[in-house]
Protein backbone atom coordinates (compact mmCIF):
# COMPACT_ATOMS: atom_id res chain seq x y z
CA UNK A 1 0.00 0.00 0.00
CA UNK A 2 2.78 2.41 0.89
CA UNK A 3 4.61 1.64 -2.33
CA UNK A 4 1.57 2.71 -4.38
CA UNK A 5 1.33 6.00 -2.49
CA UNK A 6 5.05 6.66 -2.97
CA UNK A 7 4.81 5.77 -6.63
CA UNK A 8 1.84 8.10 -7.10
CA UNK A 9 3.60 10.97 -5.29
CA UNK A 10 6.70 10.45 -7.42
CA UNK A 11 4.59 10.49 -10.57
CA UNK A 12 2.88 13.72 -9.54
CA UNK A 13 6.20 15.35 -8.65
CA UNK A 14 7.69 14.25 -11.97
CA UNK A 15 4.72 15.65 -13.88
CA UNK A 16 4.93 18.99 -12.07
CA UNK A 17 8.66 19.22 -12.76
CA UNK A 18 8.10 18.41 -16.43
CA UNK A 19 5.41 21.08 -16.81
CA UNK A 20 7.48 23.70 -15.00
CA UNK A 21 10.53 22.95 -17.12
CA UNK A 22 8.48 23.40 -20.30
CA UNK A 23 6.74 26.62 -19.31
CA UNK A 24 9.64 28.32 -17.58
CA UNK A 25 12.49 27.53 -19.93
CA UNK A 26 14.85 30.34 -20.78
CA UNK A 27 16.27 30.93 -24.22
CA UNK A 28 20.05 31.16 -23.96
CA UNK A 29 22.87 31.72 -26.37
CA UNK A 30 25.76 29.86 -24.84
CA UNK A 31 29.20 30.13 -26.33
CA UNK A 32 32.59 30.45 -24.73
CA UNK A 33 33.94 34.00 -24.96
CA UNK A 34 37.23 32.82 -26.46
CA UNK A 35 35.48 30.79 -29.15
CA UNK A 36 33.24 33.71 -30.05
CA UNK A 37 36.18 36.10 -30.26
CA UNK A 38 38.19 33.70 -32.42
CA UNK A 39 35.32 33.09 -34.83
CA UNK A 40 34.17 36.70 -35.11
CA UNK A 41 37.62 38.18 -35.63
CA UNK A 42 38.33 36.52 -38.97
CA UNK A 43 36.32 35.36 -41.92
CA UNK A 44 38.16 32.05 -41.84
CA UNK A 45 35.66 29.23 -42.40
CA UNK A 46 38.26 26.54 -41.72
CA UNK A 47 38.58 27.70 -38.12
CA UNK A 48 34.78 27.69 -37.71
CA UNK A 49 34.58 24.13 -39.06
CA UNK A 50 37.35 23.04 -36.70
CA UNK A 51 35.50 24.50 -33.71
CA UNK A 52 32.29 22.75 -34.77
CA UNK A 53 34.14 19.44 -35.22
CA UNK A 54 35.63 19.82 -31.74
CA UNK A 55 32.20 20.41 -30.24
CA UNK A 56 30.81 17.29 -31.91
CA UNK A 57 33.79 15.24 -30.71
CA UNK A 58 33.39 16.47 -27.13
CA UNK A 59 29.66 15.77 -27.27
CA UNK A 60 30.00 12.22 -28.64
CA UNK A 61 32.40 10.80 -26.04
CA UNK A 62 30.01 10.95 -23.03
CA UNK A 63 27.23 9.34 -25.08
CA UNK A 64 29.52 6.51 -26.11
CA UNK A 65 30.63 5.96 -22.51
CA UNK A 66 27.04 5.85 -21.27
CA UNK A 67 26.11 3.42 -24.05
CA UNK A 68 29.04 1.15 -23.15
CA UNK A 69 28.19 1.15 -19.42
CA UNK A 70 24.51 0.55 -20.19
CA UNK A 71 25.36 -2.40 -22.42
CA UNK A 72 27.70 -3.84 -19.76
CA UNK A 73 24.97 -3.58 -17.10
CA UNK A 74 22.48 -5.18 -19.50
CA UNK A 75 24.83 -8.10 -20.09
CA UNK A 76 25.35 -8.61 -16.33
CA UNK A 77 21.62 -8.70 -15.62
CA UNK A 78 20.89 -10.86 -18.67
CA UNK A 79 23.26 -13.59 -17.43
CA UNK A 80 21.55 -13.91 -14.03
CA UNK A 81 18.88 -16.60 -13.97
CA UNK A 82 15.47 -15.29 -12.94
CA UNK A 83 14.11 -16.88 -9.77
Amino acid sequence: MQAKVRSRKFGVARSIFFLLSIFFSLATNAQCAMCRAALESEGNTIKAEAVNDGIVYLMAIPYLLVAFVGYAVYRVFKKKPSS
